[in-house]
């Protein structure tokens, strides 16, 4: 198969890398791609998030399966043009995809399928905002209801920080994703992620993992994209996986199917688990970042099936074959990040890092200028490792991170903590 992935980041690197490893792979495309998956793949450059662009590609190309990667384009509609061009496509509908790119529809379909998730108030202005926070009291968490790459998100401590964060987002500090936001009950217990193919009524779960948001050691500081995550989560155990399916994302995929907007593609389910029991946080219609890499270092090639079979609508055939492993990556991050950090700094020792199905670092924001490695991003790397037990897959990504000569660069030493 002739194989088109849209994306340049770490976990289209983890995507490029596990479905190359398919003998049904012949030829692997990735768009805009990095310096690392330009190691593996070829790379083009287009306008992902225009359908024209990508049809126009695929056709010249003879792509017969379209991966999409980030959730840009799938809010842009590109899977769903993609579809009446006549291609394969992994990749939920922009109606679908609903459910990351708006807080408020999750919140609904939540409602409507009785799935159990924070309380919530749902605002268009800043003064009604406040006057719930006020009423409410904190903490409180105050969400961006659009798209904000990772960042709209604001647990507040103390009721000032959570009517700062109101005023920031009505103010324009994440574009348009600000102009609506949802506020919620601060949920206590640990986070997991649990990964589900849907293929528009069946679901197959996939993984679980856990992430670090935080970008300071003990989980402190300002939220970011992700420090870090290791699969699977500890927390999620079997008897609260199969809570979470029949509880939470059957009845929603149920209700999607209701209302005409099948979900085909990966969910992501955030979830709050305490008391051994999971409430849902959020969704995300792609592989989350950095989850994906450490759920494709476990799933390997056998990806490249799975994907296909949502594709197909034919999940209700489908199985996963779990390695009994653990996998670890170590997310390092330009100096500043969150904030503002530089670019184009240059990056030396990778070459001297074993790439096995055992060690990888998979490039997120990099590009090759001039015969260097560059850092073009703020999360840059994820040096990710498997080992038979999760201290195994510590040892072997930290021992990895030290090989990486890069002073311009800052990782958290205590990735895994919860779990180690």
């Amino acid at each position: 198969m002739n194989i088109l992935i849209l994306g340049g980041g770490g976990r289209e690197h983890a995507l490029a890398w596990a479905v190359m490893q398919n003998p049904k792979c012949d030829k692997l495309i990735v768009a805009p791609g990095n310096a690392g998956i330009a190691k593996i793949a070829t790379c083009a450059s287009f306008d992902i998030e225009n359908s024209a662009d990508v049809i126009a590609f695929a056709e010249s190309e003879a792509m017969d399966f379209v991966i999409i990667g980030p959730e840009a384009p799938l809010a842009a509609g590109v899977s769903d043009d993609l579809r009446e061009a006549g291609f394969l496509v992994f990749g939920p509908s922009k109606a679908a995809a609903q459910l990351e790119a708006s807080k408020a529809f999750t919140k609904e379909i939540c409602v409507a399928a009785n799935a159990p998730t924070a309380g919530y108030g749902h605002f268009t202005n800043a003064a009604s905002a406040k006057a719930y926070i006020t009423a409410q009291g904190a903490p409180i968490v105050v969400k961006a209801d659009g798209l904000a790459a990772g960042k709209g998100v604001v647990v507040a401590m103390e009721l000032q920080d959570a009517l700062n964060a109101v005023d920031d987002m009505f103010g324009g500090a994440f574009g348009g994703a600000g102009a609506e936001v949802v506020i919620e009950e601060f949920m206590e217990g640990e986070e997991a992620s649990f990964f589900v193919l849907c293929d528009g009524e069946n679901v197959l779960p996939i993984g679980t993992a856990q992430d670090h948001k935080r970008v300071g050691e003990g989980d402190t500081g300002p939220n970011t994209g992700g420090m870090g995550a290791y699969s699977p989560a500890p927390v999620l155990t079997d008897d609260i996986a199969t809570q979470a399916l029949e509880q939470i994302v059957k009845p929603c995929v149920a209700e999607m199917a209701r209302r005409g907007t099948p979900y085909q593609g990966v969910l992501y389910a955030g979830l709050m688990i305490k008391d051994g029991a999971p409430r849902l946080v959020e969704y995300n219609a792609r592989f989350g970042d950095p989850e994906c890499q450490v759920l494709m270092m476990r799933l390997g090639g056998q990806i490249l099936d799975l994907l296909l079979a949502s594709a197909e609508a034919r999940l209700d055939n489908a199985q996963v074959n779990w390695a009994n492993d653990h996998a670890m990556t170590v997310v390092m991050a330009a100096n500043g990040y969150p904030g503002a950090y530089e670019k184009g700094t240059v990056i030396k020792g990778l070459d001297a890092i074993a790439d096995d199905s055992f060690n990888v670092v998979f490039h997120a924001g990099t590009a090759m200028r001039d015969g260097a490695i560059v850092a073009t991003g703020g999360r840059v790397l994820n040096v990710t490792a498997r080992g038979a037990t999760l201290a195994d897959a510590h040892k072997r990504a930290y021992e990895m991170v030290g090989s990486v000569d890069w002073p311009d660069g800052f990782y958290r030493k205590d990735i895994g903590w919860r779990a180690l």
